[in-house]
């Protein structure tokens, strides 16, 4: 375990590779705090949430993040070897919360996922056990579904989108150039999959779809401002499926931030929007306490 002045940097060994999670100091004078365990965007690291992660401290919770497969300290590095794609991700998530568990019993745990991030949670607990947390929380997340876009970038998302599926196809492994960071071919296959149809595609067999109408889970869903890659009307999209889920809609305003905001740099802005999801956190009733 190494320790820097922030946070523990601890791993978990999953099949296929190791990934890296990063362990906060618990929140000053709160006894018990709510833990959020954050799952980052496509390509971003998670030492780039440090900003967030000590809005949500001062809001009086306890913070992981996790590296997403392939990302940051996780591994294996993607390559023309890798094929794994949201399956594995999703996993991936459940691995982190059973390596959590012995320190989140008897707290209320909750999942937070921006961007690919939220897929990979929500697909998490539509595919795995819907009890391993009491809440989700969804930021600057969405499908990128070109039809759910409403002004010119509906026209581009579709050619975009499928464009660097097909050179991830030709190369083995999308390079990041220019978008997502170095990806697996199976994770960029997922992702293009749902930007032309706007549905998530089977995986190991499973119809997503199906399985996120069983989804209870309480969820916070929070679109941001000026989000160039998932705006407003792609996290309704999303939260569209969830039609058996008590949600909580909001929107993060640049009024409310105190300056700009987009996709990412909502992440140095974070200070009421971490309020707000420890509002959230705290009034969660337990998983156990829900009927499944």
């Amino acid at each position: 375990m190494d320790v820097t002045e922030e946070y523990e940097q601890e791993f978990v060994d999953v099949d296929g590779g190791r990934l890296g999670i990063q362990l906060y100091p618990e929140p000053e004078n709160v006894t018990g705090a709510p833990v959020v365990v954050i799952c980052p965007a496509m390509g971003v690291r998670a030492r780039y949430y440090r900003p967030f992660a000590a809005a949500l401290r001062s809001a009086g919770l306890a913070v992981v993040v996790a590296d997403l497969r392939g990302t940051g300290v996780s591994t294996p590095r993607p390559s023309r070897a890798d094929r794994y794609g949201y399956a594995e991700l999703a996993s991936d998530v459940g691995s982190v919360l059973d390596s959590l568990k012995s320190r989140t019993d008897g707290r209320t745990r909750l999942l937070l996922g921006h961007s690919l991030g939220g897929q990979a949670a929500l697909l998490h607990l539509a595919l795995g056990r819907k009890d391993t947390v009491d809440g989700l929380a969804l930021v600057a997340s969405g499908m990128p579904y070109w039809r759910a876009y409403s002004d010119v970038r509906r026209y581009g998302v579709l050619p975009y989108s499928q464009g660097i599926a097909a050179v991830s196809a030709v190369l083995g492994v999308w390079p990041g150039w220019g978008f997502g960071g170095r990806q697996a071919r199976g994770v960029i296959r997922d992702w293009a999959y749902t930007a032309r149809t706007g549905r998530f595609p089977m995986l190991d067999g499973v119809d997503p779809e199906a399985a996120l109408r069983s989804v209870r889970t309480p969820v916070l869903a929070v679109s941001v401002d000026q989000d160039q890659f998932t705006p407003h009307e792609t996290l309704d999209h999303l939260c569209g499926k969830l039609t058996d889920a008590s949600i909580q809609r909001e929107r993060y305003t640049t009024a409310q931030a105190g300056g700009p905001l987009d996709h990412f740099t909502w992440v140095r802005a974070s200070g009421p929007l971490a309020a707000q999801v420890a509002r959230f956190a705290t009034g969660l009733p337990a998983a156990s306490q829900r009927i499944s």
